[in-house]
């Protein structure tokens, strides 16, 4: 069911021990790393259920019904692709065959993102082809567009410290709106910052 022109999705993995922020359970467990991962999806949720536009979640695995995300306030969909870029387009891709006109993915493990960098997102596509939130390890952690630009999916080294680089690039003459940086939380230093994390690094 369609309610608005802007569709926001986030990519998430279905939370089980093991599966989910590998890099982060090298440094601090993988039980501590899956009770880390669970606190960033509500924290990501807690922001998304402010903004008012369609939402969507994108699971790695298979769809959860009466989990965090509402069934009546999120649609749900699996992703697929070979890659994270593969992935992602092909979130974009359906997206605009449902005629939405703008299209905003971010990720889901950001403890700095608040509604107003979506926000800032969606108020930037009106005058810009693209919208990118550069996140402090390389890569970004929100990417909206009005029509699909495969250039941006293109082969890349996904997860490394290139990523913003090699998307911009590859990007060329678009007119681009660049957010905030903010911290990914991918690895056990990146945690130091926050008070609700610091008894996993203690």
């Amino acid at each position: 069911m369609q309610h608005s022109e802007t569709l926001l999705m986030t990519f998430t993995r279905n939370p089980e021990l093991g599966k989910v922020k590998t890099r982060l359970a090298k440094g601090i467990g993988k039980e501590a790393a899956l009770e880390v991962y669970i606190k960033l999806l509500e924290h990501t949720e807690h922001v998304l259920q402010n903004i008012q536009t369609d939402k969507c979640v994108w699971y790695s695995v298979a769809v959860r019904e009466n989990d965090i995300w509402r069934d009546d306030s999120y649609q749900k969909k699996v992703q697929f692709g070979n890659d994270l870029g593969e992935r992602m387009q092909n979130a974009f891709k359906d997206a605009f065959q449902h005629n939405y006109e703008k299209v905003i993915i971010i990720g889901s493990d950001l403890y700095d993102l608040q509604p107003k960098h979506i926000e800032e997102a969606i108020e930037a596509l009106d005058q810009n082809d693209i919208v990118i939130g550069p996140a402090q390890d390389g890569g970004y952690y929100l990417l909206g567009m009005k029509t699909l630009h495969e250039k941006t999916f293109a082969p890349k080294n996904w997860g490394t410290e290139t990523v913003l680089a090699d998307t911009l690039k590859d990007l060329g003459n678009q007119t681009i709106h660049l957010l905030e940086t903010l911290n990914d939380i991918d690895h056990a230093e990146d945690l130091v910052p926050y008070q609700i994390f610091k008894k996993y690094i203690s």
